[in-house]
């Protein structure tokens, strides 16, 4: 019997949700009906590429769902993997309006608005 065998492996997710975040979505997904929170990228916006949010369904082909406690599941694309790890996303409210924010370590560069990027 292996010393291992009880021990419960936990991958990390490949970015974080602050706790603004995860309250939003917990909050949005009360109207959505078993549809999980969606980030990806995609091509385009004025830096090159383009955060997305969304609800969604989940493909077991594609995506990968993470579980951020609270209810809160979000899935992501394979494609999008690599332009999003390592960052932290938040949702903030100000006098600008309200929206989800992007920290990404990988860009090189960023919009005004933050919605786009380049790496």
């Amino acid at each position: 019997m292996s010393l291992y065998m009880d021990v419960q492996i936990k991958k990390a997710a490949p970015f974080e949700l602050s706790e603004s975040a995860i309250s939003k979505i917990s909050l949005l997904k009360e109207s959505e009906n078993n549809k999980f929170f969606r980030v990806y990228v995609t091509g385009g916006g004025c830096s090159g590429f383009q955060y997305g949010f969304k609800f969604d369904e989940f493909d077991q082909d594609e995506d990968a769902k993470l579980d951020f406690g609270d209810g809160v599941q979000v899935v992501l694309d394979h494609m999008s993997y690599p332009y999003i790890l390592g960052s932290k996303i938040d949702y903030v409210e100000n006098l600008m309006g309200s929206k989800f924010t992007v920290e990404n370590p990988n860009a090189s560069s960023t919009c005004g608005c933050g919605a786009s990027f380049s790496i």
